[in-house]
């Protein structure tokens, strides 16, 4: 449940930046001779928002918030493009996108991101959605984890990954203190994605597939996925440092790319070798019980 955001004298300043942008005609009214405001007046705006005058010149004022659902409307009526609405949310307080690729939208997020994820033929990357379920990946990190298509779709979720995958516990030198981290960026960020169907399932299979860290999602505690250094071992290839690193998509700010960058010419090498080598099929833990 988030708190109720503060009033805003940014926010204020912004929607009366692009009131006074805005022409009678952009909005289908008819401009009078004696005109003296420049731009559209507070009152024409909260007749459009459908909201009252004096509640929509404190907002300008920064006296009042706004939910979500009004600033919609407030934003509609200034004719505010896509960028335009997520930056007044942000300055209300509002980080959580209306829509995410949990929302039916991750096919086109993924088309975007996916030649920037298979342009570091090296460095293993993947795109999460606000459920930190895997939307699309790299070949090298399909060389490196196991390919998530071989996951159950319902459990092809980074928490299910980090504690139920016996691959990636092995490859990961320390993998504790990483899964960890994982799970605490979760609840920092996730929003209303902590209370929605999706969540509760994949807290279900964590339950279900390893009860033994069952202490993990019921802790409360939150923290950033922080850059570090990460330790890997494939079979074969030998011993790699990577630094991870993460990123939110501007298209979708509830959306996560992890990449995990080789740190010298070294691991380059080896990553590379790694990615280009011809996988094979690999059973996971957990695999008998999905389903």
């Amino acid at each position: 449940m988030t708190s109720t955001p503060a009033p805003s004298t940014e926010l204020g300043a912004f929607l009366r930046a692009h009131r006074e942008l805005l022409k009678p005609s952009d909005v289908g009214l008819v401009a009078t001779a004696r005109r003296r405001t420049p731009g559209l007046r507070r009152e024409e705006v909260a007749s459009l928002s459908g909201v009252g005058l004096a509640w929509y010149t404190w907002l300008e004022q920064g006296r009042v918030t706004a939910s979500r659902q009004v600033l919609a409307a407030v934003s509609r009526a200034l004719r505010l493009d896509a960028a335009g609405q997520r930056h007044a949310m942000r300055l209300a307080g509002y980080h959580d996108p209306a829509t995410g690729p949990g929302d039916g939208d991750g096919g086109t997020l993924a088309a975007a991101v996916r030649p920037v994820l298979d342009s570091w033929p090296a460095s293993p990357a993947a795109l999460l959605d606000r459920h930190f379920d895997l939307v699309c990946w790299n070949a090298a990190w399909s060389a490196l984890w196991g390919n998530p298509a071989s996951v159950p779709a319902d459990r092809r979720n980074l928490m299910w990954l980090m504690v139920a995958d016996r691959r990636l516990r092995t490859v990961l030198h320390d993998w504790e203190p990483l899964a960890m981290n994982v799970f605490q960026h979760f609840r920092a960020q996730a929003g209303r994605a902590l209370t929605d169907p999706r969540t509760s399932e994949v807290y279900g299979h964590l339950d279900r597939d390893a009860p033994e860290f069952r202490h993990w999602w019921g802790c409360h505690s939150v923290a950033e996925l922080t850059a570090r250094a990460v330790t890997v071992e494939p079979a074969g290839t030998g011993r790699v440092e990577l630094a991870l690193s993460s990123f939110h998509p501007v298209d979708d700010p509830s959306a996560l790319v992890l990449l995990f960058t080789p740190v010298g010419e070294a691991d380059r090498e080896r990553m590379t070798g790694l990615a280009t080598r011809p996988l094979r099929p690999v059973r996971r833990a957990g695999d008998r019980r999905a389903g």
